[in-house]
């Protein structure tokens, strides 16, 4: 935990001033803070009560709004993400009772998600330590020697109906329902707290319902909203100028400003995600709000130099599969299947 939101010093050719801006940007401020709060949670309960009523007259109404609804509720998402940096407000304690509450409305346990994100700060870009908190991939060598069948699922789950179908029902529902039994006893605690609120608000929506409308409304809000997250994780970190280094070349600061993308996103988007296409500034500060993040790059000419990735490049960046290390990239199948060599068998 300690290794994603302690202080970082900047690379050495940032700007010296840089390091001072980033921890000033750190101080959250309760005003705002309450402000994206009231701006995301309650906008989402009422339009998620909308959803449920607009089964009396439509489903394609309730389709129509569970757009704008999964986009609060990844807003969010967004918050309960800063709770876990200890960045949304001043105070441990309360960053963790409101990301506690807010992880109900994602289906997450906080504390088992607040220490595997640390890890994956702790880790991103680093090929030496992949596994926790990202998004699973191999490099060229590594797939070349797997069997023909762990090519296969290897290739399944990095097909895009497997990562945006499959992916939201099995990192919201079924993935954040296991207890690790090696994690500390206090997060094992939060996923079986976790797990049983959920067990009885479902259950009381059900009984209240019935089943069959609490699918109609939640199905849709679990693809879109999770689907979204899931292409923010993959993109904030897959994408063509990225850079991968073995731990004896990693440092934290190099893999958050050349590892991390600039995701230059319309203000509509940056609005419903939090700013978190900055995802650079969020590397090298995991302690800013998102809500500072905008003002940050702007304000910090050190920052324009990160690779920048449009909305089409991030869509695009879907298409990357494995890190080849001969030539420092994410390549693409048509790009494997045009190297020298073929598998072995």
């Amino acid at each position: 935990m300690h290794a994603a939101n302690a202080s970082v010093r900047p690379a050495p050719d940032t700007d010296a001033n840089l390091e001072t801006r980033l921890a000033a940007a750190s101080r959250p401020r309760l005003t705002r803070s309450v402000w994206e709060l009231i701006s995301s949670v309650p906008v989402f309960l009422g339009l998620w009560l909308l959803m449920y009523a607009s089964l009396q007259i439509s489903y394609l109404l309730v389709l129509l709004l569970a757009i704008p609804t999964a986009g609060f509720l990844l807003r969010t998402y967004i918050i309960f993400h800063d709770c876990a940096h200890g960045s949304f407000l001043r105070s441990s304690r309360a960053n963790a009772l409101l990301g506690g509450v807010l992880g109900l409305f994602v289906f997450t346990p906080f504390a088992k998600w607040r220490h595997d994100h640390a890890v994956h700060h702790a880790t991103a870009g680093n090929l030496d330590r992949r596994g926790t908190g990202d998004v699973p991939t191999l490099t060229v060598d590594e797939y070349n020697h797997l069997p023909p069948r762990g090519r296969f699922w290897y290739r399944v789950t990095r097909h895009p109906v497997a990562m945006f179908g499959i992916g939201p029902i099995y990192s919201m529902l079924i993935m954040q329902r296991k207890v690790n039994p090696v994690d500390r006893p206090s997060i094992q605690r939060s996923v079986r707290r976790t797990n049983v609120a959920l067990l009885l608000i479902v259950g009381a929506l059900c009984w209240l319902l019935g089943w069959r409308n609490v699918l109609l409304v939640e199905a849709p809000l679990i693809f879109l909203g999770g689907g979204a997250g899931i292409w923010l994780f993959y993109v904030q970190h897959q994408f063509e100028q990225t850079s991968w280094k073995r731990s004896a070349d990693w440092t934290y600061a190099d893999a958050a400003l050349s590892g991390s993308s600039f995701l230059a996103l319309p203000g509509l988007l940056r609005f419903f995600t939090g700013n978190i296409g900055y995802h650079h500034i969020h590397h090298l500060s995991p302690r800013i709000p998102g809500y500072r993040l905008h003002r940050t790059h702007a304000e910090n000419d050190a920052l324009h130099t990160v690779p920048k990735v449009s909305l089409w490049d991030g869509i695009r960046a879907v298409r990357l599969k494995l890190w080849d290390e001969d030539t420092a990239r994410l390549v693409t199948w048509a790009q494997l299947r045009h190297m020298t060599g073929p598998p072995p068998r």
